[in-house]
């Protein structure tokens, strides 16, 4: 590369700030951050304790922009011009570039629910909320009272945390779940059946297998939501609801450019997309046809690409050992009520034909183990509870490490080494 490569980031979340610090000590690249929220960068997995009240916003901030990095709060890319070599932002300027890496993120998914956009255009209802950035973490917490009547919509893990975390701030919770069971991208049937009496101890009413089919708001100025309509006809009244359901890579921009994009940007093993000059990492980047979702993915893609762009002629992204961790933790102010629970997952969980399964449960305790062996890998782990053997089992997953040749249900034992 010259010495004066200029590199522009667009998107200022986990990925986006990564790059810019690994590239910040990197000789010879001029780098500019273009990032849509005011706010600094932040740990997204944190934002869940943001609105319980455990710690304030900016306990969570990302370390601020090295020296060197020009960083642009409050400015949004709408539009890459490719035979330029520049990117067009929504205040009318312009960022050259001769590397444009697109760390554009997800949007979290708004279900077609009736009356969640009626009269057509409007804004949602008073009260509705969705829970995927710092101003949804901070506007739900500036509405939520004792008491108040909640209803979080989707019970995967960020459902899963703003019900934990509404009750947490005394509201009444309901969460409202499509689905079999909760998380079920993460955990099986046995574990979601002891995160759900977790839950119900903390509070919150959980109803699976459940579809909304309706939100229903008033006439008002800013149409207050009132409460939410079941297929069934039921209806939970409702101060506040949480819109929950997923999140959608943001590939808008990729191909509004004519960028090659299937359910997320496409991009190889050094994370270029069908243009050679832009990459993309993070939540909006699809990598040999999986699209990850998780901060930690997006930390290793943007580690991987700041050696790519360094130079590093050997540098590759294979994928992600990313782990999925989550706190369930009662508040400091009820020492006598249920202990916190501890949940981790990560890799398959679902066992092949001819893969070993350790499996330990004990309800009493409120512990649930699950890992599936592959020969003498480690392929995936479902853990709650006491997570006192998560790090070990962790780093043996992700460093695809051979087993030692003692009992598999050693691997679940702090005696075993674990």
């Amino acid at each position: 590369m010259s010495s004066e490569t200029r590199v522009v980031i667009a998107g200022g979340g986990m990925a986006g700030a990564r790059l810019a610090q690994q590239l910040a000590a990197r000789a010879g690249l001029s780098v500019t951050v273009i990032g849509e929220e005011p706010h600094p960068a932040y740990n997204r997995v944190l934002l869940a304790e943001v609105l319980a009240g455990q710690y304030p916003a900016e306990v969570i901030a990302l370390p601020g922009p090295p020296e060197g990095v020009t960083w642009r709060g409050g400015v949004r890319v709408v539009r890459v011009d490719r035979a330029e070599r520049r990117v067009v932002c929504d205040d009318g300027s312009l960022a050259a570039y001769d590397v444009l890496v697109l760390a554009t993120g997800s949007n979290p998914v708004l279900p077609p629910l009736r009356g969640l956009f009626e009269p057509e255009g409007r804004d949602l209802p008073e009260g509705v909320h969705p829970f995927r950035t710092m101003d949804d973490s901070l506007a739900l917490g500036a509405a939520v009272r004792p008491g108040t009547r909640a209803v979080v919509i989707g019970g995967g893990l960020l459902g899963v945390s703003a019900a934990r975390a509404l009750a947490q701030r005394g509201a009444q919770v309901v969460l409202a779940q499509r689905g079999e069971h909760l998380m079920e991208r993460h955990l099986d049937a046995g574990a979601s059946a002891l995160l759900r009496t977790h839950l119900a101890e903390r509070g919150v009413e959980v109803h699976t297998e459940c579809q909304v089919r309706a939100v229903l708001a008033g006439d008002g100025p800013g149409r207050p939501v009132r409460a939410v309509e079941l297929a069934d006809g039921y209806r939970l009244e409702a101060d506040l609801v949480v819109l929950a359901c997923g999140v959608r890579p943001r590939v808008g921009l990729a191909q509004a450019a004519g960028l090659r994009v299937r359910r997320g940007i496409v991009v190889d093993d050094r994370l270029r997309t069908s243009d050679p000059a832009i990459h993309a990492a993070g939540d909006c980047a699809e990598h040999a046809g999986v699209l990850y979702g998780l901060a930690g993915a997006a930390q290793e893609q943007a580690d991987a690409l700041a050696a790519v762009l360094g130079g590093d002629t050997a540098a590759r992204y294979t994928g992600t050992r990313a782990l999925t961790r989550l706190t369930l933790s009662g508040p400091p102010a009820a020492p006598s009520g249920p202990a916190p629970l501890d949940l981790a997952a990560f890799g398959d969980t679902v066992p092949e034909p001819g893969d070993d399964v350790v499996h330990l449960a004990d309800a009493t305790r409120g512990a649930y183990r699950k890992l599936v062996v592959r020969g003498d890998r480690l392929r995936g782990g479902i853990l709650l509870g006491d997570l006192g053997s998560v790090g070990a089992l962790a780093r043996t997953w992700e460093g695809d490490e051979p087993l030692p040749s003692s009992p598999l249900l050693h691997l679940l034992t702090h005696d075993g080494g674990y």
